[in-house]
């Protein structure tokens, strides 16, 4: 069959190209709008009377002598010192995804592996946990945390985002893991290597794209949670997203709405940085655990 026969008609090219250009546009907005906007001071970025002093930044200009300014930036991260939940941020994250991985994997593992028929039970029950409400779970770990005097620190809430994790980890690397031929791990035994040597040297550099995959969905659900980090941490503990929220509060100062949108354009950066350089490991993780090894 001829190249020109493989060549989609021009009509359809055009369409597709146009539709994937205004999907883009419209994805985007969203986040370059807010960008644009925290470099604004709030009665041009909220205006009621024009919405383009939000463009042209026209009480900006009034305020600070130019059409774009950092006291957004500056209130959320000195003042209001939103650098110490962006470390508190990254510490519950790094042990979360830590330990939900190495569980996971072990565990994940070891149920691929088994021929016990409990495998499925045990599954099943981690199925219906993760899809419980993470809010419902919570609530069962308040009581003891505050009689232990274990309330508002970030190890008590590692613990529960483990907890709450551990299901979804367990089932993805499960799958993976099932992708992979039981060969390999005969192979190396024949060559002298351990149970815990094959899945260290043989398995694991094989699915370590899975790995990754699933280390990322870990680390968005830590990254992004709100219910868990809210409830159990104390103002001085606070994440991101509660911190952020802690920003509007009940009541409106002046300031403050604009110290949360250039505190939700300094959270947000940092994912579209860590999709982009993972990007082949995660579209690799993805396929290898949807096709048949």
């Amino acid at each position: 069959m001829s190249s020109k026969a493989m060549k989609q008609p021009a009509a359809l090219r055009t369409f597709s190209t146009i539709f994937v250009v205004l999907w883009l546009i419209v994805a985007a907005f969203p986040f370059l709008w807010t960008l644009w906007g925290s470099f604004k001071v709030e009665l041009d970025f909220f205006s009621k009377a024009d919405w383009r002093n939000a463009l042209t930044g026209a009480r900006t200009m009034v305020e600070h002598g130019s059409a774009f300014t950092s006291t957004g930036y500056e209130g959320a991260w000195v003042q209001e010192e939103f650098w110490r939940a962006v470390l508190n941020t990254a510490i519950v994250c790094f042990f979360t995804v830590t330990i939900s991985l190495t569980i996971g994997t072990l565990g994940g593992y070891a149920l691929s592996r088994s021929s016990y028929r409990y495998t499925f039970w045990l599954l099943i029950t981690a199925l219906i946990f993760r899809a419980m409400p993470p809010i419902t779970l919570v609530a069962g770990y308040l009581l003891p945390f505050f009689e232990w005097n274990l309330w508002g620190i970030l190890p008590t809430t590692i613990i529960v985002l483990v907890a709450i994790n551990q299901p979804f980890t367990l089932w993805m690397l499960h799958s993976f893991f099932q992708k992979i031929p039981k060969e390999l791990d005969e192979s190396a035994k024949v060559d002298g290597c351990t149970q815990f040597q094959a899945f260290r040297h043989v398995i694991i550099p094989v699915m370590w794209p899975g790995v990754i995959t699933t280390g990322l969905f870990s680390f968005l659900l830590a990254y992004n949670d709100f219910a868990v980090t809210s409830m159990l941490l104390s103002k001085e503990n606070q994440t991101m997203v509660p911190k952020i929220a802690s920003f509007l509060g009940t009541t409106q100062t002046e300031g403050n709405v604009m110290f949360a949108v250039a505190a939700v354009v300094s959270a947000t950066a940092p994912l579209f940085i860590l999709v982009m350089f993972f990007q082949r490991q995660i579209v690799s993780g993805l396929t290898q655990g949807a096709v048949k090894g």
